[in-house]
């Protein structure tokens, strides 16, 4: 990227999250500014942004299990969302045709609707990414919803194309089987610097190269490498190590959101009145997500991170375009409101608990009285110890307390997965999501309840976890853990003890090698001793 575009995105991003608003929107803000000033972004820019989306989605499938797409909530769910929101957007057209603002006829609606129904991708996992809630229910609700809507709109692209997959990409349904292969090749690589380059090589060359010579999405062979590789024990760590070469190169996708065309008073108007319409599209995600038994909660979370239009429904447009099906006028218009979809939404994610709380007494009606199993308020019992992140920390601390306290300690995470494996190992742990206020309405502040540890990864579910402790009246000691500077006084703020990671570690260290110096080194163990 030239010095300019580089500059202007990194003090429109800067300037943004001094508001407390995400970087991206300031991305966003720098890509209107450099059209609006007449800078052409460097050629290489949508190289970068689709290598970006690439390194995402593969990442998505590190952490995503085929049989969560398998569910009915997700595959049921996104086609009634899709059927409703082509019906609603259609009529819409229709009625915007009439005002003299949009043209063309019924076919021509039905495309452009088909591509509104989407909502975009890469925006909801970079949220949930950030958000540290991946993870959690509505997290993966929203990915398998946004899964199966890639998949539809890639039978669509072939139909319409006229070019079906190669005769042989059936046999792509037998990669599973290649899986032994894929962790012998991540086992050799280790830790070392190979690890991020294997990472590149399943997503761009296995993935996106296979995937392409059948005639199949590119993008597509990326996520699906990803889920192949999730449940390596490196998976995590190969995800660590591709995360900053990602987040940079999404700087170019966001960057060239909405630079294709200038537009006329009309299409501008056009497109206002489109992201006018999203909390319909919203409210139908709720709507269809409620009918399989999914909490309020779940609903509007999964509502608000999906409330955007979709990258993809460019595509889809763009190529009713070049058929000739639409006036070309709609891809402006489509990513005029792409982009103030985008602009909006990311605020609103961020306030996403204060809409739930805000509209809960309003939406509670819909919520049915039998809960979805996954969905169902926990019982914690007598618990005498709470650890809210059952990752490395909080299972190192569980073990240390549970000499203590004996049966008294039980664990928390929002991962399903991972509480089975703890299960397994003869831990107590159960489902829950310590960002959820109707969870802590669960949980009995009584004298029982003695200590609280907030061992989560991420630092705004540890301080909104306390936050609620703090609310609801509860008297016992808590602590966290932090790690940097300016989380461990927001948290000693609120009169938490704070665990600094890296100061800890680092003294922890220091003294564990000064008992070594004072106890001499110690001998050898053979067999047998």
């Amino acid at each position: 990227m030239s010095a300019a575009v580089i500059a202007l995105a990194f003090f429109c991003g800067l300037l943004l999250s001094r508001f407390g608003l995400p970087p991206m929107v300031g991305f966003l803000a720098a890509g209107f500014a450099l059209h609006g000033i007449g800078i052409q972004p460097p050629a290489a820019l949508h190289g970068i942004a689709e290598l970006g989306v690439t390194l995402l989605l593969f990442t998505i499938g590190l952490k995503l299990k085929l049989k969560n797409l398998l569910k009915p909530e997700v595959w049921g769910a996104t086609t009634a969302h899709l059927l409703g929101t082509m019906a609603f957007f259609t009529l819409a057209i229709g009625l915007l045709a009439l005002l003299g603002l949009a043209g063309g006829a019924l076919p021509a609606w039905l495309i452009v609707a088909f591509s509104l129904a989407f909502s975009s991708t890469v925006f909801a996992v970079k949220v949930l990414e950030d958000k540290g809630e991946t993870s959690s229910l509505y997290g993966r609700l929203a990915i398998g919803i946004l899964v199966m809507q890639d998949l539809f709109a890639v039978l669509f692209l072939s139909f319409a194309q006229g070019q079906w997959p190669a005769p042989w990409a059936p046999l792509l349904l037998l990669l599973p089987l290649a899986r032994p292969l894929l962790y012998k090749l991540l086992d050799w690589c280790g830790n070392s610097e190979l690890q991020g380059l294997a990472g590149l090589f399943l997503a761009l060359v296995a993935g996106v190269g296979l995937f392409q010579a059948a005639g199949l999405k590119p993008d597509l062979g990326a996520l699906v490498m990803g889920m192949l590789a999730g449940g390596h024990s490196r998976a995590d760590a190969l995800g660590k190590t591709l995360f900053n070469l990602k987040e940079l190169l999404l700087v170019g996708f966001f960057l060239s959101i909405g630079l294709d065309g200038l537009p006329s008073p009309q299409m501008l108007v056009t497109a206002v009145l489109l992201v006018l319409l999203l909390p319909v599209k919203a409210g139908l995600y709720f709507w269809v997500l409620s009918l399989f038994g999914l909490r309020v909660r779940t609903g509007v979370l999964a509502a608000v991170t999906l409330a955007t239009y979709s990258e993809f429904g460019l595509i889809v447009a763009a190529l009713g375009a070049k058929a000739g099906l639409i006036d070309g006028s709609w891809l402006t218009v489509i990513a005029i409101a792409l982009s103030l979809s985008f602009a909006l939404a990311a605020p609103l994610s961020l306030w996403a608990e204060a809409v739930y709380r805000f509209l809960a007494p309003r939406l509670i009606r819909y919520q049915k009285r039998r809960l979805h199993p996954d969905d169902a308020p926990i019982d914690i019992g007598g618990a005498k110890v709470l650890i809210f992140g059952m990752g490395r920390l909080g299972t190192g601390a569980y073990d240390q307390l549970e000499a203590e306290f004996g049966e008294g300690v039980l664990g928390i995470d929002h991962a399903i997965d991972k509480v089975r494996e703890h299960w397994e190992a003869g831990r107590q742990v159960l489902v829950g999501d310590a960002t959820d206020s109707d969870f802590w309405s669960k949980i009995r502040h009584d004298d029982e309840l003695e200590l609280v540890l907030l061992a989560m990864p991420n630092h705004h579910g540890n301080l909104f976890a306390a936050e609620e402790l703090k609310t609801r009246g509860y008297q016992g000691k808590v602590a966290a853990v932090a790690k940097f500077h300016d989380e461990v006084e927001e948290l000693k703020a609120m009169g938490i003890e704070v665990f600094n990671f890296f100061e800890e570690a680092g003294a922890g260290f220091a003294r564990h090698v000064l008992n070594i110096a004072r106890l001499g080194p110690q001998r050898p163990y053979h067999p047998g001793q």
